[in-house]
This record gives structure tokens, sequence and C-alpha cells, in this order.
């Protein structure tokens, strides 16, 4: 059976968030890809910790598509160290599942 995740980056404008959202589905890198914010990160950075709003960009695709859905967005991304990460889909309905497999070439 295909594995299915969900992976997530984070940007410092809608701008970026949006273009890494179109990008992707557009590529058929994911099947769809939600764009939310702003949000409030607390993070430590170069010895500090600093705080940042932030928009975050939400992919569903299958998991064999990992590495290339992380080159795309690291391609487009503009932070040195950019968030993108992946958790399993572990329950979602089979319909939905068939429409990320159609979806995702």
């Amino acid at each position: 059976m295909t594995k299915y995740v969900v992976i997530e980056t984070t940007t410092a404008t809608k701008e970026d968030a949006e273009k890494i959202a179109r990008a992707l589905v557009e590529r058929r890198l994911a099947a769809c890809a939600q764009v939310s914010g702003p949000i409030a990160s607390v993070y430590w950075w170069q010895g500090a910790i600093e705080t940042a709003e932030e928009w975050r960009c939400r992919l569903k695709t299958k998991e064999s598509r990992y590495a290339e859905v992380e080159s795309a967005i690291r391609s487009l991304h503009p932070y040195s160290v950019p968030q993108i990460v992946a958790w399993p889909i572990t329950h979602a309905g089979r319909d939905y599942l068939d429409w990320i497999e159609t979806e995702v070439k």
C-alpha cells in the first residue's frame, strides 16, 4: 500500500508560502497545499531566542515523493535553514487517498 504524508514548511511571508504551494501543486508533487497564518514562531537562531510572524504551508503527497518535495521547497525557499517536516497520514478516507494517488504524478 502506498503511504501518504503531510509535509509542512513555514515562511516569513504569505507570498512565499503561496509561491511554494502553487509550484508544488503545479509540478504534481503535491495533490493540494494549504497556506495559513500568520502564526507566531519562537525558536533558537544563532545563539539567541527569536520570535517571528510566519506563514504555514502544508502539502499532501505520497511518502515516496518526499525527497523531490524537499528539493523543490529548498529551491524556492528564502530561508537558509527552512523547516521541512513530514508526518505520516495514518488514517484517512479511502476516497481522499485515492485522490492524492491520482493527482501526484
